[in-house]
């Protein structure tokens, strides 16, 4: 084991776990903007109830992605300077829009709904939700398009070894982002669906009430609207990596040498004849290449060295994606079908929402894996090495240690975090307090 290695364990093990905070502050976000636009439009008190509730969760998770997020930008100098050189020209415009442009307006209109309670009028409050919820998603959207740029890199040019950005229009615009960003905001949303969901089946189980029920129903919306959408970005996704990541789309299948009609495995031993291909291509008898001989190709293309991803990891966490991810959506529509014309949640639903909460978290850590390390041994696909990427000057002993530190720390920060979120789901919603009782007896009494 080199420093390379750990330096991967490093990155991997931080950006997951911040990865955790990052989909559920996006789909939340804008769950909280619609409770509230809800209450303004309607002034029915449940809905001031459930965006006030749904809103400290909000806040707690946002806070907890704020600070695991910060590690991400100094690991780049840390352990990655080489990776950092080559790229800086290029990711230095979408990341500076998203510090300056996308996370500052996230960041100064929640800081104005927090503190403007009672205070703003009540159009201009709700428009600092709607103003945060939407520089959430800004967000995203630069940093994977900065991302995309890594797997599919356009609208520049190598000079001196460096990568200078020519046009960056294109790299915003890059085909690969355009189907990522649906994507995986689509599957943010599942995840806060999800989230939502367990926690008003918990509520359900414990007090049927109507508010609840009315929170369910639009999470369900949500989830099942997000599912679709993601159906179909995947479905362009797909086609994508046929043609630019075709080695990461091999892997997926464990396809080993080119096929024509090339089956799709469920698991290894049962293959649907001719659906990988159709999904590729739209040909049922097209052509996908296999890891074995894309290797070949690759060793004469770049030279000599492995070119293939861990097959097991890209294998079982495309299964795992999917598979978690129907399960997820699959709830939701059967729950949407079940409470139609305002049925009441059957308690069996409102178990399963509750044991159904690490689906879509383990659905989108999966997708994460397999879109990363299936890019492998690439940080920048054709051009820049991961081996390469690695700072020179940083010792194993040295990112060892930080290894180690990171992981305790977030390991006590994962505990922090779930005894925060547990503590105020179990507390439910804050009821209105009493009138002072000199208020009450001035009230004039309706027996006279």
């Amino acid at each position: 084991m080199d420093a390379l290695d750990l330096a991967r364990w490093q990155f991997g093990v931080t950006t997951v776990y911040h990865f955790l905070f990052v989909p559920l502050t996006i789909g939340l976000g804008i769950f909280v903007a619609g409770l509230q636009t809800a209450w303004h439009r309607t002034g029915k008190e449940h809905y001031l109830k459930l965006t006030k509730f749904f809103g400290k969760l909000f806040l707690i998770n946002f806070a907890m992605g704020v600070v695991t997020g910060i590690v991400q930008e100094f690991q780049f100098g840390m352990n990655w300077s080489e990776y950092s050189t080559f790229v800086g020209d290029v990711f230095g415009a979408p990341l500076a829009m998203e510090a300056l442009l996308a996370f500052f307006m996230e960041s100064t209109f929640l800081g104005l709904w927090i503190f403007g309670w009672d205070r703003l009028p009540k159009r201009v409050h709700l428009a600092c939700i709607w103003a945060a919820a939407i520089g959430s998603n800004l967000s995203a959207y630069f940093i994977l398009a900065a991302n995309a740029w890594m797997k599919h890199p356009v609208g520049y040019e190598v000079v001196d070894g460096k990568a200078r950005m020519t046009d960056l229009w294109a790299v915003l615009t890059n085909s690969t982002a355009l189907a990522q960003v649906p994507h995986v905001v689509g599957a943010a949303f599942i995840v806060a669906g999800g989230f939502v969901l367990a926690v008003c089946g918990y509520w359900m189980l414990r007090r049927n009430a109507p508010m609840w029920r009315s929170a369910a129903r639009a999470a369900l919306v949500m989830t099942a609207v997000a599912g679709a959408v993601v159906a179909g970005t995947g479905d362009m996704s797909g086609k994508l990596l046929y043609e630019q990541q075709p080695m990461k789309l091999a892997a997926a299948e464990g396809l080993q040498h080119d096929t024509a009609g090339a089956g799709f495995s469920v698991v290894p031993g049962i293959e649907i004849p001719n659906v990988l291909s159709f999904l590729a291509t739209n040909d049922l008898n097209a052509t996908v290449q296999g890891t074995e001989d894309l290797q070949q190709r690759f060793e004469q293309q770049f030279g000599p060295g492995d070119y293939r991803p861990d097959p097991t990891v890209v294998f079982w966490s495309f299964r795992v994606m999917i598979g978690f991810g129907m399960a997820t959506v699959g709830l939701s529509v059967l729950g949407l079908w079940l409470t139609r014309r305002r049925r009441e949640f059957p308690r069996w639903l409102s178990r399963a929402l509750v044991a159904a909460l690490p689906l879509p978290l383990l659905a989108m850590i999966a997708g994460w894996l397999l879109s990363e390390i299936g890019r492998q041994p690439w940080t920048v696909a054709g051009e820049l090495l991961t081996a390469a990427s690695v700072s020179p000057g940083v010792s194993l002993t040295e990112v060892a240690i930080s290894l180690a530190v990171f992981t305790l720390l977030y390991g006590a920060l994962a505990v922090a975090e779930a005894v925060l979120l547990t503590r105020h789901v179990r507390q439910g919603v804050t009821e209105p307090e009493p009138a002072p009782l000199a208020e009450q007896r001035r009230e004039p009494s309706l027996m006279y």
